[in-house]
Order: C-alpha cells, then structure tokens, then sequence
C-alpha cells in the first residue's frame, strides 16, 4: 500500500470522489503543510486534501492524477467552485519523491501544462480533519459540493 495526498477544493468532494476510484484502499480527510498539528488553530498554510492509500498494482500515480484532473479546474488559483481561498488551492503531495515525480511528469505531458495552478510538493505536515469531515458527503449527500453529483459518482460502484 502506498499513500499520496490530494487536494481539490472542498475536501468533501474529492474525498467522496476519490474513496470510489479502482486500487484506493482507504481515503481521509485532512489538511497538508500547514504549520501547525491542530485542527483549533487559526489558518496556518494548509491545503484541504484528501490522504488515499492505494495499491500501485491496480492504479499508478499517474491515473490518480488522471482521475483527480477529472474534478478540479486546474487553472484556477485558490479556487474550485464556490469555494475560494488558500486552502482550496490544488495540490499533489507525497513523502515519496517518486510519487512527485509521477505527478510532474503527467502534468509537463500536457499541452497546457503552462496554464497549470497544480503544486506537486512533498509533504511536510499533515493534520487528520476532525470526525465531522470524514465521508462527509456519504453521511449527508445534500451537503454542498462543487463536484456535480454525475461526474462525482462516476466510478461508484452499485451496491
């Protein structure tokens, strides 16, 4: 199992998005290199994202990227729908440099990847967002999302 960090905007959404994808394991909410180790501060930097354990057997770093451009507007600075600020930015993060590079590299074989607002930076810190962010949308699935509701259970299996 490897791990790689996201972020696309409101954490609820991809999170929902993400935890449905081939070869992710398990998903969580969280915040990425931000300053602090606490969800009581005030905004110390983070990124919104969402930690996915994968298995790199079934889905390489490279789909995931796929998949995650699948959601965002990856030439939007500090905004994903309605949501805008410092911490909706996009992001990929990784203690695994490879991980990183997987991800620039799928970025720089893009026609567009000057317009891209995506960082790819290690990750220095994470921090788990509190219970009421966790599967958000999978308890309450009229809460808001700027993900539409077709594109967000595209790989959803039926259950």
């Amino acid at each position: 199992m490897e791990q790689i960090y996201v972020a696309g905007g409101c954490l609820w959404g991809v999170q929902e998005f993400m935890k449905h994808l081939p070869g992710v394991i398990s998903t969580e909410a969280g915040r990425a290199n931000g300053t602090t180790n606490t969800t009581q501060s005030d905004y110390d930097g983070y990124a919104e994202c969402v930690r996915i354990d994968f298995d790199a057997k079934v889905v390489s770093v490279e789909q995931l990227m796929g998949y995650l451009f699948e959601i965002i507007d990856p030439y939007s600075i500090n905004k994903q729908g309605e949501d805008v600020g410092e911490k909706y930015r996009t992001g990929v993060y990784s203690k695994d440099p490879t991980h990183l590079d997987m991800a620039r590299q799928y970025i720089n074989a893009r026609e567009d990847k000057e317009q891209i607002a995506v960082e790819v930076l290690p990750l220095v810190n994470y921090v788990k967002s509190d219970e009421e962010h966790q599967d958000r949308l999978t308890r309450f699935p009229n809460d808001y999302c700027h993900i539409p509701l077709d594109l967000l259970h595209k790989y959803k299996k039926a259950n």
